[in-house]
């Protein structure tokens, strides 16, 4: 669970008018368990395969922000956690203490239709190293749009950032790819986070085509199944 909600709360929109998605949809089956946040620019899937006690074929239920964060707190030091709901109100409770929350009275989105099914282009990176290279290349982004481009060749991927005012940045990561060349953009702060979380040593790069959602995953990872999808900037 506390995995689960460090990997998906991030994603979660700050606006508060789109109460919709104020929180992270928590899907749970008798032998799976899934989270699943979204703001409208990126979404954020993972789903862990373990026993969870539920009788029903799925249950649904959307789970405020703040919950998220008391929830993960409460999980601090790994303890197993009891998760009950009535009409209105969500009941989690771990080592005797209790946690009590109102419910997000509204339907979250059909978010299996946003993951592509058809990109056919992939890349593998180092994720240390495509991290560094995303954090320094920001560095001279545009302060508003925080939009990075990435310029796929044969064999390279080229990182690069310009602000006319202050300068550009460029850094070439080295990669196997035999491909067609395209540039893709995206916003830093969104691949930085999803790299910030991700525990693998490797992440892949999935697209089509420079506007079509591109998938972020990592390479290897045990016991769960984790997607993060981003839309490309225009710029």
């Amino acid at each position: 669970m506390k995995r689960m909600i460090s990997h998906t709360r991030f994603a979660i929109t700050s606006e508060d008018t789109r109460y919709f998605l104020n929180g992270a949809q928590l899907v749970l089956r008798g032998d799976s368990m899934s989270m699943v946040a979204t703001d409208g620019h990126r979404l954020a899937f993972m789903s862990i395969h373990e026993e969870t006690g539920v009788k029903a074929a799925k249950s649904e239920v959307l789970l405020p922000r703040k919950t998220l964060t008391e929830v993960a707190r409460l999980t601090d030091a790994g303890s197993g956690i009891e998760f009950s709901q009535g009409e209105n109100h969500l009941f989690f409770r771990v080592d005797g203490r209790l946690l009590i929350s109102r419910k997000i009275d509204a339907n979250f989105p059909a978010y299996e239709r946003v993951i592509p099914k058809s990109n056919d282009k992939r890349i593998e990176f180092d994720r240390d190293r495509l991290a560094s290279a995303v954090r320094r290349v920001r560095l001279l982004s545009n302060e508003r749009s925080k939009a990075v481009k990435f310029v796929v060749g044969k064999d390279q991927v080229e990182i690069t950032s310009s602000t006319p005012e202050v300068g550009e940045a460029r850094e070439i990561l080295p990669v196997e790819y035999g491909g067609s060349a395209l540039q893709i953009c995206f916003n830093a702060d969104y691949v930085d986070n999803f790299l910030s979380v991700v525990e693998s040593d490797a992440v892949q790069l999935e697209f089509k085509d420079e506007m079509s959602q591109a998938v972020m995953k990592p390479i290897g990872a045990d016991g769960y199944e984790y997607t993060y999808v981003i839309m490309p900037m225009r710029i």
